[in-house]
């Protein structure tokens, strides 16, 4: 096993990214691992680096993971998940609208106006979009898609875009909003959804959320040995309960890629990346400047 550190790559969406990393970074020095971290402003960049050697794993969001997988494999290797949080597994989206709307089946939004959080969100936008196509509604053509871009190349984990559409929804501006059911209910507990005044019209499939992620290539001792410290995190020890709150888990779990088919397929149905891990979407492109 290498003295080297073991470098994870990590997006800064939030200030409390800092918090977490310096806060992990020593929990692993305490158990005798050499540990350190690279933020990125955004997946994009995270994935590219990842590829290029510069990191040894990345703290991926799920659509970080389907480029990730399809730059490796364009690339002639493979990337593996290796581990997530409990919070990451079995989560599904939601289209709601309001209580006191006429709408009561998915056929009703034609014709209508369906806000979304920002254009590279899984979970806000490109999930429940591809569900409502797969119910026989085409975004864009059979209803207008009302995109809410807050921090784009975050792919949502900045919930801004999400929160936004909510509020455009309960102020009658738009017919139904998408949102993941955990931030449906952070936005019921703030006050942004006022209790009853909204319901849901459908629900996506389950689909995972983050993972880590390492390549081919990588020091499967020195990758294996950081798992099993991920694993072995407890939520009782005072010491890193703080931290995993901060990061939204109360245990890590062996990764999978089972819960990543529904996005994989959502990212075909609306020409997100290409089976290289191109960049299709022109609207995203464009404001990443590519």
């Amino acid at each position: 096993m290498s003295n080297r550190p073991f470098v994870l790559g990590a997006v800064a969406y939030d200030p409390k990214v800092v918090t977490i990393w310096e806060g992990f970074k020593q929990w692993f020095a305490d158990q005798g691992f050499a540990f350190d971290y690279v933020l990125y402003s955004g997946y994009e960049a995270q994935a590219e680096a990842h590829l290029a050697g510069h990191v040894d794993v990345t703290w991926d969001s799920p659509l970080c993971w389907v480029r990730t997988r399809r730059l490796a494999e364009a690339g002639g290797t493979r990337a593996h998940a290796i581990a997530m949080r409990d919070s990451d597994q079995d989560l599904t989206s939601l289209v709601l609208v309001r209580a006191d709307s006429n709408l009561t089946e998915v056929s009703q939004l034609r014709g209508r106006t369906v806000a979304v959080g920002a254009v590279d969100s899984p979970q806000a936008t490109l999930l429940p979009l591809a569900h409502l196509a797969g119910l026989g509604l085409e975004p864009g053509s059979d209803f207008t898609v009302r995109r809410f871009d807050v921090m784009v190349n975050k792919h949502g984990d900045h919930v801004g875009g999400e929160r936004d559409a909510v509020k455009a929804l309960v102020a009658g501006e738009v017919d139904a909003a998408c949102v993941i059911d955990g931030n449906h209910l952070v936005f019921a507990k703030e006050g942004t959804i006022a209790a009853g005044a909204v319901r849901v019209l459908t629900r996506t499939a389950p689909f995972d959320h983050c993972t880590m992620t390492v390549l081919d290539g990588v020091d499967r001792a020195t990758a294996d040995r950081f798992v099993q410290l991920l694993l072995s995190m407890s939520f009782d020890d005072p010491v890193v309960r703080p931290l995993l709150k901060l990061e939204g888990l109360k245990q890590w779990r062996v990764g999978r890629t089972t819960g990543y088919v529904p996005l994989e397929s959502a990212v075909d149905r609306l020409s997100f990346y290409g089976p290289d891990g191109s960049i299709l979407n022109d609207d995203y492109r464009s404001i990443l400047g590519t």
